[in-house]
């Protein structure tokens, strides 16, 4: 069975996102951000979003082209953490959770 080539593993380094093919180490993309070193990367199962030196961008994870970015302003220069309310497979977490529920109160109706 081949082997899906649009797995990639994110790197977030020295004020970068790199790319890399999952099955072979090597680079797909490289992408530099605004900012100082530290990059923090987060996959939410849809979209890719990297954070250095206080500032948010989302880039596409297939291209690594900025969607957007944003300066956070007034919030300084630190450290960014992370989170999405999207679940895994793309869907916000509360329509899994509302799934999940449906499911469990139909089992135990039977």
């Amino acid at each position: 069975m081949p082997r899906n080539p649009q797995v990639l593993v994110y790197v977030g380094i020295r004020s970068s996102v790199v790319a890399l093919d999952d099955s072979t180490g090597m680079e797909v993309w490289r992408t530099k951000l605004h900012g100082g070193d530290f990059v923090t990367v987060f996959w939410d199962g849809e979209a890719l979003y990297a954070a250095n030196s206080g500032e948010l961008s989302r880039l596409d994870p297939r291209s690594g082209t900025v969607v957007w970015h944003n300066d956070l302003k007034g919030l300084g220069r630190g450290l960014v953490t992370l989170a999405s309310a999207r679940a895994a497979g793309g869907a916000p977490s509360g329509a899994i959770v509302g799934k999940n529920k449906q499911a469990k109160d139909a089992a135990a109706a039977v």
